[in-house]
Order: structure tokens, then C-alpha cells, then sequence
């Protein structure tokens, strides 16, 4: 349908119409099912999540940063928020959800140099905030696949990698993650750029992607393209250590620092 005919059949102007399709006014949960019933859509399950979605005004932790941080940062925070589960790959850093405070700062601040202490603090708090997603009261199932080159790379010093491996072990034996290895000597491992994080929605068309591109972090929610990342995470999985054995390699690294 053209904007136009959306309107009308949901008895709002032009206007109103493009504010809804970019996200700036909300939309009712009526006018949801109003709508999957012009696009003969039989799938209740799929509408009903997306009346939640409609009807769900929370304002969670990260509105604070409004106005502080980029909107890609309330973004990533959101979407996790929302997340039935999370699945990443990281090749070059410590996960974000892993993170200690100096690990955090150390990449800002070389990433971005010169940064203000006014815009580095938030940062680096917004990042430690995220961690709510897997420790909260209700913590969402994370698995993450990491590559050994980034838990030995001294974004720091010493101390710091030191006390970072630590961590990543804390959460793993708390068990608020499950953390998978790909070691250096792993032959036959060429997803040097696999770096991604995925999102379960409440049903899995509302899955969604999230990868590092040159313009920032793009969101991907179309079909094709997460069943190109769900394959991707299937096969880098196979290049990892089983997560005992994931854990016992990390407490080694720790014993070199």
C-alpha cells in the first residue's frame, strides 16, 4: 500500500502516516491488528507480539543518556532489553556485555582520541549499565563466542587484562554467560570479519541483527540476512572449544598475565 492508503484505512492523515513509519508517533495496538487484517496476515502469534510491541511504553535505564549519547547507543540497550536471547561473536575485543570499567574506557579512549571526560564517563557507563540484560533479576540466556587473540590483546596494562579475564570467568561461573573460544591454532578459520550480535524477538520474525559497518552499527531485520548471520554463527561455532574447555583455556591465560 502507498502511505496514503495506509492512512486512510487507519483514519490518519499524511503526516501522522510518515511519523508512524519512522518510528517519531507511536501506533495502537487496534490499528496494528487493523492492519494485519488488510495484509491478510494469519499468523496470531506474530500479531500479537506486534500489539505488545505497540502497546509497551516502557522507559528503561538507557533514556537517561538521551541527548548524552548517540541514539545508537539507547538503540543496542533497547534492543537487548527486549531480547529473548542474545548470541555474539567477537574477534578483536572483550564482548561489550563483558567488559570491566577500565577495559571499556581504554577502547573508548583510544577509538576515539581526544574525547572529553564530559563524553568518555557516559560511555563507559552506558556500557557497564548493558550488563543488566545478563545479571538482573530476569537475565536473558547469553552465549558469546570470542577469539583468543582478544582476551591476550592489553587494550590496557597488565593489571587490567588481568582483572578482565577474571571477569569473563566470574560470569561464566555464575552462569550468566556462555562463552565459547576460538583459539589461534584453530586451522580452517577465515571469519576474521564475523563480528555480530544477534537478538531473539518473542517470535522469530522479530529477530534482529546488529553489525559494526563503517557508518556505525547497522540493525538487520530482514529474513534473508539473519538467516545469513544464524548460518554464520553455526559456523564459527565449529571453530571454538566447547565451553569447559573454553573456561579452563581462559583460566590458563590467566595464570600467564
Amino acid at each position: 500500500m502507498k502511505a496514503r492508503e495506509a492512512a486512510a484505512l487507519l483514519g490518519a492523515d499524511a503526516v501522522q502516516m510518515s511519523q508512524i513509519e519512522s518510528g517519531v508517533a507511536g501506533v495502537s495496538p487496534e490499528r496494528v491488528r487493523r492492519l494485519a487484517a488488510h495484509y491478510a496476515c494469519a499468523d496470531e502469534a506474530l500479531i500479537e507480539a506486534l500489539m505488545a510491541m505497540a502497546s509497551d511504553r516502557t522507559r528503561g535505564w538507557w533514556e537517561e543518556y538521551r541527548g548524552v549519547l548517540p541514539p545508537v547507543f539507547l538503540d543496542t540497550a533497547e534492543v537487548e532489553h527486549h531480547a529473548k536471547f542474545l548470541r555474539e561473536i567477537v574477534i578483536t575485543h572483550v564482548p561489550g556485555l563483558l567488559q570491566t570499567a577500565d577495559y571499556a574506557r581504554a577502547v573508548y579512549a583510544y577509538m576515539m582520541p581526544g574525547l572529553p571526560e564530559s563524553e568518555l564517563t557516559p560511555r563507559v557507563e552506558h556500557r557497564l549499565g548493558r550488563r543488566v540484560v545478563i545479571e538482573g533479576d530476569n537475565p536473558t540466556p547469553y552465549e558469546t563466542i570470542v577469539h583468543e587473540f582478544a582476551l591476550r590483546l592489553r587494550v590496557a596494562d597488565r593489571r587490567a587484562s588481568h582483572t578482565q579475564l577474571l571477569r569473563i570467568l566470574d560470569q561464566i561461573e555464575q552462569g550468566h554467560a556462555t562463552v565459547r573460544v576460538i583459539p589461534t591454532d584453530q586451522d580452517g578459520f577465515a571469519g576474521a570479519g564475523a563480528s555480530l550480535m544477534y537478538t531473539g524477538g518473542p517470535v522469530p520474525q522479530l529477530d534482529t541483527g546488529l553489525r559494526d559497518a563503517p557508518t556505525g552499527t547497522a540493525f538487520i531485520d530482514a529474513e534473508p540476512q539473519l538467516a545469513q548471520l544464524r548460518t554464520l554463527f553455526r559456523r564459527v561455532e565449529k571453530a571454538t572449544l566447547e565451553p569447559a574447555a573454553s573456561r579452563d583455556f581462559i583460566h590458563r591465560l590467566t595464570k600467564e598475565l
